[in-house]
């Protein structure tokens, strides 16, 4: 027999796990999310990038309306099975960015605004300079993501307002075909993030692909004060009794064919 917080209708689960920073009073509002990985040449390009990200880009897209706009770098192996994993291979050095806007429109046009900004021309100069012969960067993947409604807009975590130190991690979950893909949004939005809230998985946030490289899938980051309190915690998760009915529920089963996790820490002067 399912628990109690298992049979929540889906729009009530919706508004009772709203992100902390949200009014239960004020209209859901489900942001869209580009997901930016800039994959650089050599640790030595990190430095230029942070100006860049910094001084140029980050104040431009705030003067558009988008944020909190969080900035990473990748975190070092945490455990000695991941470590061994990264023994003797030769890892790009990336960069992540997360970058949520009100609408879909609104971040997709945003790097078509920064010709019209001024403010941002200048700042960026050097950057944007950059010669070919020379190049910075290798390549820039983005994604774009739309919030569940379970968690429709990015959230800064306690450990950001406090200024505390904090370890995200982000996982990306594929689906066999677009059916499964929805159903394990679905999962999330009927049950699964209130889990999560009860076993100190914090989110940040959580959004299906609308546009990809590894559709369908959905990518969502959580956060922790380390790498020991995110063991105990999926621990928690693993073991908690509303998990254990949700996952053997017969419709959702299937629906991740292929995971794929990374940790991040935030740059200084990330607002995630």
């Amino acid at each position: 027999m399912l628990r109690p917080l298992l049979i929540v209708p889906f729009l009530a689960i919706a508004t009772m796990f709203v992100p902390p920073s949200s009014s239960a009073q004020e209209p859901r509002i489900n942001q869209a999310i580009e997901l930016r990985t800039y994959t650089l040449v050599d640790e030595g390009a990190k430095a230029k990038l942070d100006t860049y990200l910094e001084h140029a880009l980050m104040p431009a897209l705030e003067r558009q309306g988008l944020g909190p706009i969080g900035v990473f770098d990748q975190a070092p192996p945490q455990d000695d099975a991941a470590k061994k994993e990264e023994d003797g291979k030769v890892k790009d050095v990336q960069v992540l960015l997360v970058i949520p806007g009100p609408t879909v429109e609104a971040v997709t046009s945003a790097a078509a605004e920064l010709s019209n900004d001024d403010s941002y021309q200048k700042a960026a100069a050097d950057y944007l300079s950059t010669p070919a012969a020379q190049p910075l960067v290798k390549r820039i993947r983005s994604e774009l993501l739309m919030s569940f409604n379970c968690w429709p807009t990015v959230t800064v975590s306690a450990q950001k307002r406090d200024d505390k130190p904090r370890l995200f991690e982000m996982r990306v979950y594929e689906s066999p075909t677009e059916k499964f893909g929805d159903l394990k949004v679905e999962m999330f939005n009927a049950g699964e993030v209130p889990i999560f809230l009860d076993c100190k998985i914090a989110p940040v946030f959580m959004g299906q692909a609308l546009i990809g490289d590894m559709m369908p899938n959905l990518t969502y980051m959580t956060v922790y004060d380390n790498h020991e309190h995110r063991q105990a915690a999926w621990k928690t998760f693993f073991e908690h009794a509303d998990w254990q009915v949700l996952k053997g529920v017969e419709k959702y089963q299937g629906t991740v064919s292929k995971i794929h996790k990374s940790d991040w820490l935030p740059k200084p002067y990330s607002q995630l």
